[in-house]
């Protein structure tokens, strides 16, 4: 079964993601950005999900996170929980 560890910032509407992304294209770190805007409970861990098995997040996500390259921030992608930013650390 692949694993992986991610990073992720889940806002309610599309133009925050887009608003947050642009952030962090100009050196935000993560971390700060998903203590400050996130509305899931891993905002307060800086957006850090913990490693997670294949097929264990919904579909969209589980895709991005198994499928786009590593250490670069997607999205942004959405979800029936909103919008994400996701940052995939490793996997295997």
């Amino acid at each position: 079964m692949a694993r992986a560890a991610a990073l992720h910032i889940l806002v309610k509407t599309e133009t925050e993601a887009l608003e947050i992304l642009e952030q962090l294209k100009r050196g935000k770190p993560f971390d700060v950005l998903a203590k400050r805007h996130s509305i899931c409970p891993s905002g307060k861990r800086g957006g850090h999900l913990g490693e997670f098995n294949q097929g264990k997040m919904v579909k969209a996500f589980d895709q991005v996170v198994f499928k786009r390259s590593l250490l670069e921030v997607h999205g942004p992608i959405k979800t029936r929980f909103g919008y994400h930013l996701i940052k995939t650390l490793y996997r295997n």
